[in-house]
């Protein structure tokens, strides 16, 4: 259901099966799961680049398979529970399973690892962001079929998108303790790639076709932080590892291509307002997905969380004057430990204040390892429940008069699904929409024979109505 989806926040993402790569009988064979979010959904590109560099074939079919690596996620408790469900199917249809992922680095009560207690027959498990070894693993139980040879790849290597979107990580790890979150445990401190590599990264993705880049990282914000902001390379010229020249250059390697840059994972410091110029100017999408949590000061302190709910209304705010079309998408928690119903309220006040367009909200839940678990003042299940039913009912008040508003407008429409070239109606996107995670538009068939509306191509479409989180329009 759309509601249910406008509640997921990109780390709840899971992503589709690889495409089947095709290879001579007698080839090896890998079957692959991938599970998590954007930034493990290109961990598994890198890997599947590599098998298939190496000349292994890659399935969908695990009991066909050679071996199955399994890319898990180990955030909350919803995703441990799919990732160790993912794992046992594997080893149930084929029976030589190889784990990575954030689920690899976390450790079962009395210290031994989780992957292992629950499943001790799987033949090797890492952490996430771990090619090499994941390889080494592959290479111990299925041999490599010959050396390397690259015209067995495409340009931009194996994605697991479709192909006119694509997600291009900037960084690993995080240099945040948020007391709810586990994620730098397993993923380490913030480490910026080269500005270099990401936008020559970015240009390959372009020229092969991809017309949405969604860049993600753990902090995108911080990029550059730990390399105090060097300079970098790209085409010759000196560019700085920081935010805004990152989105500035990205920007004009897209315009070309007539294609989308779409930040996610925004923190609200100060120095992102530099970014919002270029939005209002077209080189990035006037969207941003900004994870705020909460909006009361003594919750946020608990959370260790940066900045403050008066200082974020603040900025966006000041966002908005820089930019009005600016969207903005967000994550939250209700019941966090020690939340009164007082700060609740004040939560509620922000939302409503602060026009979130699209917001989605997770009733607190203790994940293992992490310091909010001794955090006194521990709230019901029930309570969190019925905080977060009441949260996302303002959320979807505010995100449903924001989406009428824009009845009888023109807009951009990036094309998801499509067949017959529309003409029974297709499913798309506008630039206030992420894949999987936010709303689509619903393109009705076009009235006119000469229109033509094919997937992973721009559609210009007048909006007539509102559906849910959705948006209904016609082609022009």
């Amino acid at each position: 259901m759309h509601e249910n989806r406008a509640m997921n926040s990109p780390e709840a993402a899971t992503a589709a099966p690889p495409a089947a790569v095709a290879a001579p009988a007698g080839t090896p064979s890998v079957a692959f799961v991938s599970l998590g979010c954007p930034k493990a959904l290109t961990d598994s590109e890198l890997i599947l680049t590599r098998l298939a560099a190496e000349g292994y074939a890659t399935r969908q079919d695990a009991a066909g398979a050679d071996l199955v690596i399994v890319n898990t996620c180990g955030f909350i408790d919803e995703a441990v529970q799919e990732s160790l469900d993912a794992i046992g199917e594997a080893l149930a249809d084929n029976g030589r399973v190889i784990v990575t992922g954030c689920l690899g680095a976390r450790a079962a009560e009395g210290g031994d690892n989780l992957v292992r207690s629950v499943h001790p027959k799987v033949l090797a498990v890492t952490g996430p962001h771990a090619t090499e070894e994941v390889m080494d693993a592959v290479h111990r139980h299925v041999p490599k079929p010959h050396d390397p040879f690259t015209d067995l790849l495409p340009p931009i290597g194996v994605k697991l998108t479709p192909r006119h979107y694509a997600y291009l990580k900037i960084s690993e790890g995080c240099n945040h303790r948020c007391t709810f979150c586990i994620i730098p445990a397993m993923r380490g401190d913030l480490v910026s790639r080269p500005v270099g590599d990401v936008l020559s990264e970015a240009r390959r993705l372009f020229e092969s076709g991809v017309k949405e880049l969604l860049v993600v990282s753990q902090d995108t914000s911080a990029y550059g932080v730990d390399v105090k902001y060097r300079t970098g390379f790209f085409d010759g010229r000196p560019v700085k590892t920081r935010l805004f020249d990152l989105a500035r250059q990205l920007g004009e390697i897209a315009a070309p291509f007539g294609a989308w840059v779409r930040l996610h994972y925004v923190y609200p410091y100060p120095h992102v307002d530099e970014v919002l110029p270029l939005m209002a100017e077209g080189l990035v999408l006037p969207y941003l997905d900004v994870p705020f949590q909460h909006a009361h000061p003594d919750v946020l302190r608990r959370m260790k969380r940066p900045a403050s709910g008066e200082k974020n209304l603040e900025r966006l705010a000041r966002w908005r004057e820089i930019c009005p079309q600016l969207v903005v998408r967000s994550t939250f928690i209700a019941g966090f430990p020690g939340e009164t119903e007082a700060e609740f309220e004040t939560l509620l006040d922000f939302l409503r204040e602060a026009r979130i367009d699209r917001a989605g909200c997770f009733a607190y839940s203790p994940v293992d390892g992490a310091a909010a678990n001794g955090l006194p003042g521990q709230l019901p299940d029930e309570l969190r429940a019925e905080r977060q039913a009441r949260f996302m009912a303002v959320a979807e008040q505010v995100s449903t008069e924001k989406l009428k508003a824009r009845i009888g407008a023109t807009m951009q429409v990036l094309v998801d699904e499509a067949k017959a070239l529309g003409r029974h109606g297709a499913v798309g996107r506008s630039y206030a929409d992420a894949p999987g995670i936010d709303g689509v538009v619903h393109l009705q068939p076009p009235r006119k024979a000469s229109t033509r509306v094919r997937a992973g191509e721009f559609v210009r479409a007048r909006i007539v109505a509102t559906q849910g989180h959705d948006l209904v329009a016609e082609p022009l």
